[in-house]
């Protein structure tokens, strides 16, 4: 067995018909991850807080590598704006949070919507507007901890939704 370098891998490249709006995060890490976890599962574009750290900061480059550049991104100022435009352009808004009306991401049916949005919450707060979601998803947890950091609730969402879509092609 060995291990593959960068350029041995050859991965089928697609783009998803996913949106990601970021509520505004703090740390330039959660904001490089998103960009590095979105581009790889084919996220179509990221939209990030105009008060959270972005393209020109260090760490937020450093972290996200070269993915800032390959996938397509906004800065939004008003999210309530921002989200019912989307809608209004025919995407399903899916809040990743913790609810009482979160259904299991085990359980949740992505391919029946054509375009989807997924809300990320800051790393205190979580989604601010949780209301304006249509649904929220949860991820099941089995330890003591209820919650998880953002990006990596990020990465098992796009996991669950790619693979869903997957199978639809």
């Amino acid at each position: 067995m060995k291990q593959l370098a960068h350029e041995d891998v050859k991965n089928n490249e697609e783009v998803f018909p996913i949106t990601i709006v970021c509520d505004p995060i703090r740390t330039p890490e959660n904001i490089g991850m998103c960009f590095r976890v979105a581009e790889g599962f084919g996220v179509a574009k990221v939209y990030v807080h105009e008060s959270s750290p972005f393209t020109n900061n260090r760490i937020v480059k450093r972290t996200a590598r070269n993915t800032i550049n390959q996938i397509d991104h906004g800065v939004y100022t008003d999210y309530l704006f921002l989200v019912a435009k989307l809608k209004e352009e025919g995407n399903t808004i899916i809040g990743i949070e913790v609810t009482d009306e979160s259904i299991d991401i085990n359980n949740y049916d992505f391919t029946a919507h054509q375009k989807i949005v997924l809300l990320l919450g800051s790393e205190r707060y979580g989604i601010t507007h949780i209301d304006v979601a249509d649904t929220t998803v949860a991820i099941p947890m089995y330890g003591r901890n209820s919650s998880m950091n953002v990006i990596h609730s990020l990465a098992v969402t796009l996991y669950e939704v790619t693979n869903q879509l997957k199978k639809l092609k």
